[in-house]
């Protein structure tokens, strides 16, 4: 008896070490497993946002700039829960669709584009992922959204159709310089936004007496022999329709103008801040801002389809009295007066 109570004493004692173990293992199992799933809980998605521009990364750095510190100031932070792919053109209208393509294949959240080149490469490109677009001209008659208040589809964002644009421009230039008669016009044929707009240019300057030449750029190799005609038509004024094509020849046209000595107005203030004369237009930093509000909503589920495509209220007004001394030109104190910025 006493030998059967020591072997049930000592199998007693082997059988609680075990469950010892046991429940320490069990213990430091569940722990663990706690501690994973609240780490899991605590790690922030990361949103991944696809930007696609047409134009030189050069061109877009204020504007980008711009994006990225609204997207912070709505909480987003790279590396910390956002992750942005960038791709840039680099002018070249042919690649937007690849680079469209390899955003769709990285899986983004959203793609922002920039133009109407850009969007309708992003459109053909994916018809789920959400597309959030920057200054497109036209974006019902390009056939990018349904309409205005509701765009359908996948796609929606910033337009800058304003008719009330070509007519400032013009009137601006003639205003300042009343003796220009023949103005050269860049624009690009195959865009239909363009096209638009110089239709109303041309309806336009003939209300104010003046004559446009019309200088089609379809690409970089354009502008050489369309400058060579320019000057043999004897063209005294310069102005540039919205167009990614002209932006990423900007310095090309730039030199142009200085070298021809005409007095330019210019679609967007980098023409101006890179030595040109005056630029009227949307504030394209005020639409990349934007841009960003729209992204938020997205990753917070609200619907493309359901966002109304936003139109410019606010323009601005440059000119640069640098370059119109450069040229030998004089701008009226009363065109000054109504500028929103003057460079000096």
């Amino acid at each position: 008896r006493r030998g059967w109570w020591g072997v049930g004493r000592e199998t007693r004692s082997t059988m609680n070490s075990m469950v010892g173990k046991i429940f320490v293992w069990l213990l430091t199992t569940v722990s663990l497993t706690t501690a994973l799933l609240a780490q899991a809980q605590e790690a922030p998605k990361i949103h991944r946002i696809g930007l696609q521009v047409v134009s030189p990364r050069d061109l877009n750095t204020t504007r980008i700039g711009t994006f990225r510190q609204s997207l912070r100031d709505l909480g987003y932070v790279e590396g910390k829960n956002l992750r942005i792919e960038y791709r840039y053109a680099e002018g070249k209208l042919d690649l937007l669709p690849s680079l469209a393509s390899e955003l769709v294949q990285q899986q983004v959240d959203v793609i922002v584009t920039v133009g109407t080149p850009g969007v309708l490469a992003a459109k053909n490109a994916t018809g789920t992922i959400p597309i959030v677009f920057v200054s497109v001209t036209d974006p019902v008659a390009n056939g990018v959204v349904a309409s205005l208040a509701r765009p359908g589809g996948n796609v929606t964002g910033l337009s800058i159709l304003a008719p009330e644009l070509s007519r400032k421009r013009l009137e601006l230039l003639k205003e300042a310089f009343p003796k220009v008669t023949r103005t050269l016009v860049l624009w690009n044929p195959t865009s239909s936004g363009e096209s638009l707009s110089f239709t109303e240019t041309q309806g336009i300057g003939k209300s104010l007496g003046v004559q446009l030449h019309s200088m089609e750029v379809r690409g970089a190799s354009d502008f050489e022999s369309g400058f060579q005609r320019a000057k043999k038509a004897g063209v005294q004024a310069l102005i540039t329709l919205p167009s990614p094509v002209v932006n990423s020849s900007l310095k090309q046209v730039l030199e142009f103008a200085a070298k021809t000595r005409l007095p330019a107005m210019y679609f967007t203030s980098e023409f101006v801040d890179g030595g040109g004369l005056m630029s009227y237009a949307p504030s394209f930093t005020e639409q990349f801002r934007r841009a960003a509000t729209y992204v938020d909503k997205i990753l917070k589920g609200a619907k493309p389809a359901e966002l109304p495509v936003e139109q410019p209220t606010k323009f601005e007004f440059i000119v640069n009295l640098k370059a119109a001394k450069q040229i030998g030109l004089t701008v009226p104190p009363n065109v000054l007066a109504r500028a929103d910025k003057v460079i000096r």
